[in-house]
């Protein structure tokens, strides 16, 4: 019974692994392009970009202490999960004059996983609102000039999405109020996403390898 085990835990749950990590394009399909070729925001800091990333976006605006508990979410939900993939990031828009607050709550991340690959840029509101306008999404930025959903933006600079979601049809970005769709859902699409690059590294290795 004890080897059965050991070869199980050894053999069998890593295959599995692979194969729903391998087969999720294959059983979903690709994740649909919603919009595309998003301009750059290289130019907004010098250094961060969408290309060659995954990025998951968002906009925190600048009532950050309200926003906290949002970040935790995305934090424990998606970032943990993911954040040790090549290419993955966070980037977080964030209205200038709120340094010390990202400072602050940076410091309070940290204490829950590395936060290397989280990413925020200080921007005008104006800057903000050019950039959550290129997502062309049925959204709107609040008072602040942030909103509770993330967006999933691909390496070719589109914006992925839901066009046939269960409850709202066409989903453009996910809730981080909402452990349940980050759950359910986003985790999810970032799983297909995932597998969608992988499974076209291996196509380039094979054909390189012809």
């Amino acid at each position: 019974m004890k080897k059965t085990i050991v070869l199980v835990a050894l053999f069998i749950l890593p295959l599995v692994a692979y194969l729903f990590f391998a087969s999720g394009v294959n059983n979903f399909g690709k994740l649909p392009v919603l919009t595309k070729e998003i301009p750059d925001i290289i130019s907004i800091d010098g250094a961060t970009t969408f290309e060659n990333k995954i990025t998951i976006l968002g906009f925190l605006g600048a009532d950050i202490d309200n926003i906290k508990g949002n970040a935790f979410n995305l934090n424990q939900k998606i970032y943990k999960r993911f954040h040790e993939f090549n290419d993955f990031q966070l980037v977080m828009f964030v209205p200038l004059g709120n340094e010390a607050k990202i400072t602050e709550l940076k410091g309070e991340l940290g204490k829950l996983s590395p936060i290397t690959n989280w990413n925020f840029v200080f921007a005008s509101t104006s800057k903000i609102e050019e950039v959550f306008a290129s997502l062309k999404t049925d959204l709107s930025l609040n008072k602040d000039f942030g909103v509770s959903e993330v967006f999933i933006i691909d390496k070719n600079r589109n914006l992925r999405g839901r066009d046939d979601d269960e409850d709202v049809g066409v989903k453009y970005g996910f809730n981080t109020t909402s452990v349940a769709e980050l759950n359910n859902k986003m985790e999810d699409d970032v799983k297909i996403i995932l597998a969608e690059y992988r499974l076209a590294l291996k196509k380039n290795d094979a054909n390189r390898s012809k």
